[in-house]
């Protein structure tokens, strides 16, 4: 079993208030309820039209007659540098992510960059060489950008902004209103690496083996499965929140009800002990290497047989399905364990692990 430094203290999760404090807490930027309630409640009526009331990972645009989705995401990540990736690598796949789970091959990509006074410029070559390793890798460009520089103490040495460009390839409408009843759910490989293992950065926490963090482009198996004809309803990849709060969104966004085998969940041995030791539910923890896919069932063997010729998806399993929902109970994801017991999930109100992504 792993072994914690007795010295850390650790609280799982940063405390917030329900109530209207009139200013913006960590959870609003946890992926949770209250992130959900300053988009619906703050964004969404000053900006709605049809492409952001989708709310998707991207917004599907039409441009003439062809289809593009058009993406954007922030990283503020601490520590910059983490085992398996840094901000750079986690940028481009960020970002490369969400245009792949709304079924677009991503093509473009813009670099904004916020420094802090001071920064090594050591370390700034060091992550814009990761960020033009991953852009390789992924087949995108970076084909503009911009810098910033704030005042030392301002800025944590350095954020970076991207925005992704993807062209949409074939036919198929790949969004949570495709999802039908008797749908699988189907998940990419085991979760919660990538929070703990930032976690376990942070905190100075001692464990006897290292925790890599899961960054990792996606869009190769799900282009893949697109080009053979494969239907997919929906995706999303499970970044803030996590599996619990991606499949909450969905499920409530289709009035749907899911249901999940917590046995079929696949979860490392050291991300387990770590949840334990600290009381943090692995449902809960962030990913950006993993993602969950909807499709009808006779597609599900296809998928899965699919997915394992990818490394990224190699772990892939099917960990549950989608019911039609009793009265009242539309939007509710439950999760069954081996003995038949029954579980509601709900939303976090605070944030578990700020600044993970």
């Amino acid at each position: 079993m792993s072994e914690l430094d007795s010295k850390v203290t650790f609280t799982g999760q940063c405390p917030t208030s329900t109530s209207a404090s009139g200013r913006v807490q960590l959870a609003h930027g946890g992926g949770g309820k209250l992130t959900q309630q300053l988009i619906e409640g703050l964004f969404l009526p000053h900006f709605s039209n049809p492409a952001l009331d989708q709310q998707g990972d991207g917004a599907i645009l039409n441009v003439g007659e062809q289809k593009l989705v058009f993406s954007t995401d922030s990283y503020v990540i601490n520590p910059l540098f983490f085992p398996g990736g840094d901000i750079g690598s986690l940028s481009i796949s960020g970002t490369v992510n969400d245009l792949a789970m709304m079924g677009a091959t991503p093509k473009y990509l813009s670099l904004g960059l916020i420094l802090e006074e001071g920064f090594p410029l050591s370390s700034l070559d060091a992550i814009v060489a990761s960020i033009a390793l991953e852009a390789k890798k992924a087949g995108v460009q970076v084909v503009t950008g911009d810098t910033k520089v704030v005042d030392k103490g301002h800025g944590d040495g350095l954020y970076i902004n991207t925005a992704g460009i993807g062209v949409i390839e074939h036919n198929q409408t790949i969004t949570p209103a495709q999802i039908a009843p008797g749908d699988k759910i189907i998940l990419s490989g085991d979760i919660g690496r990538h929070g703990m293992c930032i976690l376990s950065q942070r905190e100075g926490l001692d464990f006897s083996s290292e925790l890599v963090s899961d960054v990792a482009s996606i869009h190769k198996p799900v282009l893949g499965l697109i080009s053979k004809g494969i239907t997919l309803h929906c995706m999303r990849d499970l970044t803030r929140g996590g599996l619990a709060t991606s499949l909450l969104e969905l499920a409530q966004t289709s009035a749907l009800t899911f249901a999940l085998n917590s046995d079929d969940i696949p979860v490392s041995n050291d991300v387990q002990a770590i949840g334990e030791l600290l009381g943090i539910d692995p449902l809960y923890v962030a990913n950006e290497g993993r993602f969950v896919i909807i499709a009808p069932p006779e597609q599900e063997q296809s998928i899965l047989n699919m997915l394992m010729h990818y490394d990224v998806t190699q772990g892939a399993v099917t960990i549950g399905e989608v019911d039609t929902p009793k009265p009242g109970e539309e939007g509710v994801v439950s999760v069954i364990n081996a003995y038949g017991v029954s579980r509601a999930l709900s939303m976090l109100t605070g944030e578990q692990l700020p600044r993970i992504c």
